[in-house]
């Protein structure tokens, strides 16, 4: 009886190990696009005046996965300049890049 215990305990033990061994990949890749265009975006020159900026920005991915702005909605003109500078042609590293597929996310930025 008490081998049979032990076999038990062993065989979940070892289902367990296995279950916890699965790379299990939860992280979407829209987040991580998001991590990377805030990055690109953190260094800026605009004044106190205009501290809290905000903008819609649909852009697509190419097949080098380089970023192609399409088109920046916002209501201070220089934002979309600036956007567009940061932005465009800049390479993010992604696994699977999905060629073609249209974007949208919004930008806020901080003075």
């Amino acid at each position: 009886m008490r081998k049979l215990s032990l076999v038990v305990v062993a065989v979940m033990l070892l289902a367990t190990g296995n279950v916890l061994a699965n790379d299990v990949v939860n992280e979407k890749p829209t987040k991580k696009l998001s991590v990377q265009i805030s990055e690109m975006l953190s260094e800026n020159d605009f004044s106190v005046e205009h501290d809290d900026l905000t903008a819609q920005v649909r852009f697509t991915l190419n097949a080098d996965g380089e970023i192609v702005v399409l088109s920046v909605q916002t209501e201070f003109d220089n934002m979309e300049g600036f956007v567009k500078a940061r932005l465009n042609y800049q390479k993010v590293n992604l696994a699977n890049v999905e060629e073609g597929k249209v974007y949208t996310i919004p930008v806020r930025i901080q003075a």
